[in-house]
Parts: structure tokens; C-alpha cells; sequence
């Protein structure tokens, strides 16, 4: 859509009409001017010649040269109104949340306690497609990736690069981490990726976990103790069915595959940090989960908007130029 920045600008047409037809003559500052015996010869060798002022005071002329002046201011008149070009609005970002996703690999998270689409199917792959549908509704916040298991590695910074974390959630398999679970390595590894964002609020770990801490160098109650002064929200989430029937060589048997989790640790680090603490059995309980979370944490950005502006001003200058030029060259030529 084109309009104007300053339409007032407009009125300076009418100026010059103004000026020609309703303001008296000028006759001088002391009356009139001295009579100059040789002027109307200067004047008629003017017309003769044929330039732009002589164009102007021949009587064929005189409305053709006037209208190509008229057209020239004009065209600065429109240039000064500022001619602009508006784009359609686009959303913007200002309000929006870093998330960190911090994911346990351990090989428990291959246990074949959930089902996806009625199919049994494992923890770890009914959470890449949970996690999955998650980042993809966040589409206005910046996000970022921590897969652990012995050790806790940073797999996406936080980015609004949705595509690229999705694509290493997909990729990523049990074990890649190492076979233990090193919770609190995790959690100060997410504290230290979100120190060094420039976003000083809305700062969220969604810590997802199937197991207990036995493996890294900090243990829960020291990372308890570091997320309690940090300005950063910790929802964690506990993995695992109750219990789950498993083959032996005897038949069908229940199994307990969840008792390593460890509960309290999770519900205490949630509390500290004025997040909350959810407890995932099945694909249709983890995916109720993170609908939760993404109602507890809302977008609040959805009326903001900017709007791309291109100026065009140049355009009706470049023309004026073009033609006060050709009136010159014509008029020197001639």
C-alpha cells in the first residue's frame, strides 16, 4: 500500500496560483523602476534566441513553458510529502520466552511402556514426538536443547531456529549421552546457558527425566541450591509407566520399570524455582503435560505488530531533475 507521510504537503500546489493571480504586481521597493532606453531590445533578442524565458514571453510559448515549470514544482511538492511504500503487518517478538528443553538419553528411555497411535512404542520416541509438536506451537519464542545421560551436552543454544532443534530431537537415540543419569550436571548446564542470554526475564527449563541423579559432579541438593537464586522457572517432568507387562520365559509378568525415579528431587527442585512438577505414565498423559505448560506460560505478544516502510521520495526528485535538465540543455542548445 503506497501513501503519504506528510499529505499537508500537498497544499503547496495551489502556491503558486496564489501567487500569480490574487498578489498585486511588484513595482519596487522606491516606486517604479528607471526607464531603460535599451531593454525592449535585450527582450526582443531574448525571444529570438529562443531560450526558456524567451520561450515563456513569446505568446505561443508562454503556457507551455509555464505548465513545464508548474509540473517541475509539483514534482518536489509530491517529493516532499514523502511518498511511501507500507508492507503488511508482521508480529512481533519483543515478549517472547527462552525455553530450554533439557532431555535424559539414559538407555532407560528405551523402556516400551507408552504407545503411539495404539502401537507399543518407547519413552524416548513418544517424547521426541511430544517434544516435537511443542516446539513447533512456540513458534514465538527462542528455544534451545540439553540432551543428558553421564554427561549433559548443549545441543541447540537458544535460537529461534525451530527446525534445527527438531531435527536434532528427531536424530538423537538412547545411550548417546552415556548410560547413567547425571540430573544435576543437567540442571547447572541449563543455568549457565540462560545466564548468558541477553533476555533478563521469561527465562523456562522444561527438565524431563525418567530416572535419579547417579552420575556427574553436582548432586540435587547443591543444584537445588544454585536454581534457587538464579530468575529462572523449572517445570520437570517425571517419565515412566507404574508398571508395564513385560515377556519371560514364564509368560507375561507386571514389571515396576519406573522405580528409580526419583520424585522427590523433582518436586523440590520445581518448587524452588515457583515452577511445577508433572508426572507423565503414557504418550496421552506427556502430551496433556506440555499443553500445561504451554497455558502456564503464555504468549504476550499477540497485538504487537511492525510494519515494514520503504520511502519512494526519490522517485518525483529524480524526475524533477531529469526534467529542470532537459529545460536546460534545450534552452542552452537553443
Amino acid at each position: 500500500m503506497n501513501h503519504f507521510a506528510y499529505p499537508a504537503a500537498i497544499f503547496l500546489l495551489i502556491v503558486p496560483v496564489i501567487l500569480r493571480y490574487l498578489l498585486p504586481a511588484v513595482k519596487g521597493l522606491h516606486g517604479d523602476a528607471l526607464r531603460v532606453p535599451f531593454v525592449q531590445d535585450l527582450q526582443k533578442i531574448s525571444v529570438k534566441s529562443g531560450g526558456v524565458w524567451g520561450t515563456l514571453n513569446t505568446a505561443k510559448g508562454s503556457g507551455k513553458g509555464l505548465f513545464l515549470l508548474y509540473l517541475i514544482y509539483a514534482l518536489l511538492v509530491a517529493a516532499a510529502a514523502r511518498p511511501q511504500w507500507v508492507g503488511e503487518p508482521i508480529r512481533s517478538r519483543s515478549q517472547s520466552r527462552d525455553i530450554l528443553l533439557v532431555m535424559d538419553i539414559s538407555n532407560s528411555m528405551l523402556q516400551p511402556d507408552f504407545t503411539i497411535g495404539n502401537r507399543q512404542s518407547n519413552r524416548l520416541n513418544a517424547v521426541k514426538k511430544v517434544a516435537g509438536e511443542f516446539i513447533r506451537k512456540r513458534y514465538e519464542d527462542r528455544m534451545g536443547l540439553i540432551l543428558f545421560g553421564t554427561r549433559a551436552y548443549l545441543q541447540a543454544p537458544i535460537t529461534y531456529d525451530k527446525r534445527s532443534i527438531q531435527e536434532i530431537l528427531w536424530n538423537m537415540d538412547a545411550g548417546m549421552a552415556g548410560d547413567s543419569t547425571a540430573i544435576g550436571d543437567a540442571v547447572g548446564l541449563a543455568l549457565k546457558t540462560l545466564k548468558d542470554t541477553p533476555n533478563k526475564d521469561n527465562k523456562i527449563v522444561i527438565l524431563l527425566t525418567d530416572g535419579e541423579n547417579n552420575d556427574g559432579s553436582l548432586s540435587m541438593p547443591e543444584a537445588i541450591n544454585l536454581a534457587k537464586n538464579e530468575n529462572v522457572k523449572i517445570y520437570t517432568i517425571g517419565v515412566g509407566s507404574d508398571t508395564s507387562l513385560v515377556q519371560s520365559f514364564f509368560g507375561l509378568r507386571l514389571n515396576a520399570p519406573n522405580q528409580d525415579l526419583d520424585e522427590a528431587s523433582l518436586k523440590k527442585l520445581a518448587e524452588e524455582t515457583k515452577g511445577n512438577y508433572f508426572r507423565a505414565t503414557d504418550t496421552a498423559s506427556l502430551e496433556k503435560i506440555y499443553n500445561n505448560i504451554d497455558k502456564l506460560e503464555p504468549t504476550e505478544n499477540d497485538e504487537q505488530y511492525i510494519v515494514e516502510t520503504k520511502e519512494l521520495f526519490y522517485i518525483p526528485l529524480i524526475a524533477a531533475l531529469v526534467l529542470a535538465s532537459v529545460l536546460a540543455a534545450i534552452s542552452r542548445r537553443k
